[in-house]
Parts: C-alpha cells; sequence; structure tokens
C-alpha cells in the first residue's frame, strides 16, 4: 500500500503593525520585510496605521506579533507611543521604533523600545531586527505531560 504523506499544515501568518504619518516611511518598512523578514519565518501580514489613535485601537484589538513605530511621526511620535503600549498592554508584543538621530537613543531606552533601526532605513538591518523579534514571539509547541 502506498505511503501518503501528510499534507502540509497551513502556517499562521504574523501581523506586523507599522506606524507613521509618512507614506514613503510605511512603504520603506513594507519593501524592506518583504513577505517575511527571514526565511525560517512565517509569511508576514503588515498592518499600517497612520495616526496615534489607530494604532491604539490596532493593539488593543490584540493579535499583532510585531510592532515597528516611527520615532518621526508627528504630531504622535512612535516613541512616546512606546511608553504608552508598554505600560497599557500586558505582555506587549516587542516593539521596534525607527528614529533619526542616533542621539536619540536614550529616548528609545527611555520608552522601553525592544529594537532600534535609524532612518534612512537600510532594508537588511531593518529586516534582520524584526526577524530577531518576532522568532523571540514564537511558542514553543507544549510538552506532553507523562
Amino acid at each position: 500500500m502506498a505511503e501518503h504523506a501528510a499534507a502540509p499544515q497551513p502556517e499562521t501568518p504574523l501581523t506586523v503593525l507599522v506606524y507613521s504619518d509618512d507614506m514613503t516611511t510605511r512603504d520603506a518598512v513594507r519593501a524592506a520585510l518583504g513577505r517575511r523578514p527571514a526565511a525560517d519565518l512565517a509569511r508576514c501580514v503588515l498592518v499600517e496605521c497612520a495616526t496615534q489613535p489607530a494604532v491604539l485601537a490596532r493593539m488593543d484589538a490584540g493579535g499583532v506579533d510585531l510592532a515597528i513605530l516611527d520615532g518621526e511621526a508627528v504630531p504622535s511620535g512612535g516613541l512616546g507611543l512606546c511608553r504608552q503600549l508598554k505600560d497599557e498592554i500586558y505582555r506587549c508584543p516587542p516593539i521596534l521604533v525607527l528614529i533619526a538621530r542616533e542621539q536619540d537613543g536614550w529616548l528609545a531606552n527611555w520608552s522601553r523600545a525592544d529594537a532600534v533601526v535609524g532612518h534612512p532605513i537600510d532594508p537588511f538591518v531593518l529586516a534582520h531586527a524584526a526577524a530577531d523579534l518576532l522568532r523571540g514571539r514564537r511558542r514553543p509547541a507544549p510538552a506532553a505531560q507523562a
């Protein structure tokens, strides 16, 4: 009798929220991440937000695996928004902030960002940082009980 291979299980896509009031910044993030930031990760679904209320509503809804926030966004910058999310969301997903000046590194630390990438966006640096954070979100399969 012929053996039948098990059908591959569909992968659960990873949800990445991208916040910036600047469409070109959101486009640069989308281009850097592509369909998946690394070959060992599931496909990414990007959720783009241009305003702070949109970010808060989407993060409150849950299901976000990674948030990428533009520290240069106006009127609400990503650094202050990062701090607010870390304060208000239980088990907040990792947050990567984009900063324009190296001197703003202390603000990224204050905001409790999990990673920082500078403007202009280097696609390889952003994809690598995002992949590292997303790998940390994967949960191991439950251990069998004896």
